[in-house]
């Protein structure tokens, strides 16, 4: 099943997302930028990429930091993954941060980040008095997988 995307050009300078290959998961999105930017050591910044979507119904965008500018420059998002709703309809955002130890220059139109449009389940929310027990009970991080 395909779905389709729509989407809004906001910005002369905006490249609508694709995937770089035939079994990619996420679509790149690009840097909506008249001029680079440098985002220093420790900091963050919001790049437009210059377009508007619409999510399908039922499903939602996830944001995420492009492995490669993660691993070499340690550029990140402070919001990984990030998600965007099927009802949101303002300009794509991306805000990233600056995990290396040198300042980054985000250049006009760079790949900045990628995009998943993953499927949403919705529940009841049911109020209860006690939950179900569990082998796990409240054990929280690093409970699982110690002896």
């Amino acid at each position: 099943m395909k779905l389709t995307l729509q989407f809004t050009r906001l910005s002369d300078l905006a490249i609508i997302p694709q995937y770089q290959s035939d079994h990619a998961a996420g679509l790149d999105l690009h840097a909506a930028l008249e001029q680079s930017i440098v985002i220093e050591a420790g900091q963050i910044a919001l790049v437009p990429c210059g377009f508007a979507m619409a999510v399908p119904v039922g499903y939602e965008a996830q944001v995420r930091p492009r492995s490669g500018l993660a691993t070499k420059f340690g550029l990140s998002m402070p919001n990984a993954p990030g998600t965007i709703d099927a009802d949101y309809r303002g300009e794509v955002k991306i805000p990233l941060i600056n995990l290396g130890s040198e300042k980054f220059t985000v250049e006009p139109q760079m790949r900045i980040a990628q995009m998943v449009i993953a499927p949403v389940a919705h529940c009841e929310i049911v109020e209860v008095d006690a939950l179900s027990a569990t082998a796990r009970g409240e054990g929280g991080f690093g409970s699982t997988g110690t002896t």
